[in-house]
Order: structure tokens, then C-alpha cells, then sequence
């Protein structure tokens, strides 16, 4: 809507004004299907949570370590153990699991959502054309505001933050899958279709493979993504290590900001060189690995 004339003497576009008018009507008309949604949200956050509160400190440890060991090796192991006891002896570690499932639910939610839509890209360029401006909107709009409509929409809590933290993260996993699929060689592809195999076939047991170091990539970067915007959810009630980071801003306490943000670092390092070791143990990557070599 345009009404009266601005600063710079151009009439003033109301944009803002008519988006917020589109989320009340959206919030009032779709109220139902909301709160579905937020139950369902608030249900398997609460069972990722538990998994990772639940049980003693001592146990999880183990699991995490012997996680990293498995894909990485010792030196990883042995450095996510003494990570995880430096968040431990800062009281930190509760915040540091309901961070980490914050970041596992949106994580997955992102990926189920942006790998299809990646793959689908990739073979119908309208739908890539039509994509590509979202995802630049997505990527480039300011982390902040999307905390605002998923507030009026969902209130306060950990909805509004995973919410949030999807759309945030969403665009590497859509772009990365749509790189790594048009990225596959032609030939390649093209000796599939001679010998007679199906697009979907082409797709699961060509395209998917040869294109999963830079899927992984993708996947590497949405949980990167995730961790950052946990953390600023906890503006808006999210729990975590992001709400102690907000009161620390609030409070200008120094020490509760600095041991928040050390466990945020931590996790961050544990859960990149996790998925960055994942990455490199695809068949393509140890493939390439050892012709370089």
C-alpha cells in the first residue's frame, strides 16, 4: 500500500504494515493447524531432550565419544571428552543438551525438507529458477526477524525458536543437494540410461552417491546454521545455552556469558568435525581420496 510521501520525497510503500497484516490474518486463520504443529514440535523435542538429560552425565559422555572415535579416531574422541568435562564443571551441561536438541530437531526437520526439494531442483530447472530468489531471501534476511512472525504465530518457548532456526538453515541443504546432483557427470549418467535403468534408479544409485561428499557438505553447514540460530532463540524463550547467553547481554555479567559461550564453541567443534569425518568416509570421497594419493 502506498500512502504519504517519505524523507527522500518518494511515496512510502507500506510493505511492512502489509506483512504484518498477512501474518495475523495467516495466525487467526490457520490457528488449528498451528497448534497441531506446536504440539507435535514440543513432543519430540521433549523425547530428544530426555535422551540426552535423562540419563547420567557419564553415560551420554561415553556415547558422544565413542561416536567420534568411530568416525574420526582417537584424537577426536579424546578431545570431545575433555570438551564435554569443561561444560560439565561449568555447570553448563543440562543447557548444552537442550541446545544440542534443538539443534538435532532442526537439523532434521531442515534436511527433510531441503534434501527433496534439492533433488527436485536439480532435475526440473523451473522449479531451480523459482527456488533460487527464495533461498536468497532466506539466506540474506537478518537471523532476528524471523524470530518475529514465529512469535505471533507460536508464542514464546522452543517452537518459535526451531521454527525459526528451520527457515534459517534451510537454503544450504536445498543448494548443496541441487550442487552436488547437476555435478555428477553427464557420461556418467548417460551409461545408466543405456543400460537401461530408470530415472529413479539413476537418481538412488548414481546421482545420490557420486553427489553425497557435497550433500554432506550441505549437511555439515545446516547443523552449523541450526547451532548459531539456537542460540539467538533464546530471545524468545528457547532453552539452552542461547538463554544464558541472553541474560548475560541483560545483566552484562561477563562469566555466565563467557562459560555459555565456550560450551557453544565446544559443541560446534564436536558437532563439525563429526559431520566433516562422516563426509569424508563416503565411498566417493575414500574413492577420490585415493587416487589423489
Amino acid at each position: 500500500m502506498i500512502t504519504a510521501a517519505t524523507t527522500s520525497g518518494l511515496p512510502r510503500l507500506d510493505l511492512g504494515d502489509s506483512a504484518a497484516s498477512f501474518v495475523t490474518w495467516v495466525t487467526t486463520t490457520f490457528s488449528g493447524a498451528f497448534d497441531q504443529i506446536k504440539a507435535v514440535i514440543v513432543w519430540f523435542y521433549d523425547l530428544i531432550d530426555l535422551v540426552l538429560s535423562a540419563p547420567p552425565f557419564w553415560s551420554v559422555v561415553l556415547v558422544l565419544v565413542l561416536a567420534a572415535y568411530c568416525v574420526k579416531g582417537w584424537k577426536l574422541a579424546v578431545g570431545s571428552l575433555v570438551g564435554f568435562v569443561i561444560i560439565a564443571t561449568m555447570n553448563q551441561w543440562d543447557n548444552a543438551m537442550d541446545t544440542l536438541a534443538l539443534v538435532i530437531l532442526s537439523s532434521t526437520i531442515a534436511l527433510v525438507i531441503g534434501i527433496p526439494l534439492g533433488i527436485w531442483a536439480a532435475r526440473n530447472d523451473a522449479v531451480s529458477r523459482t527456488l533460487r530468489p527464495v533461498l536468497d531471501f532466506m539466506q540474506t534476511m537478518p537471523a532476528f526477524v524471523y524470530l518475529i512472525p514465529t512469535v505471533v504465530i507460536f508464542r514464546v518457548g522452543v517452537v518459535p525458536g526451531i521454527v525459526a532456526t528451520v527457515i534459517f538453515a534451510l537454503a544450504p541443504g536445498v543448494r548443496f543437494t541441487e550442487l552436488g546432483i547437476r555435478g555428477v557427470d553427464k557420461e556418467v549418467v548417460e551409461a545408466g540410461h543405456a543400460f537401461g535403468a530408470t530415472e529413479s534408479r539413476i537418481m538412488r544409485q548414481i546421482q545420490l552417491p557420486l553427489a553425497m561428499p557435497t550433500i554432506m557438505a550441505g549437511i555439515n553447514q545446516v547443523i552449523m546454521l541450526s547451532l548459531s540460530m539456537v542460540v539467538i532463540s533464546g530471545m524468545v524463550g528457547a532453552a539452552g545455552l542461547g538463554r544464558d547467553v541472553v541474560a548475560a547481554l541483560q545483566r552484562v555479567d561477563m562469566s555466565l556469558g563467557f562459560e555459555a559461550g565456550v560450551s557453544v564453541v565446544i559443541l560446534a567443534i564436536f558437532l563439525d568435525r563429526v559431520t566433516s569425518a562422516l563426509a569424508a568416509r563416503a565411498p566417493v570421497s575414500q574413492a577420490l581420496a585415493k587416487a589423489a594419493a
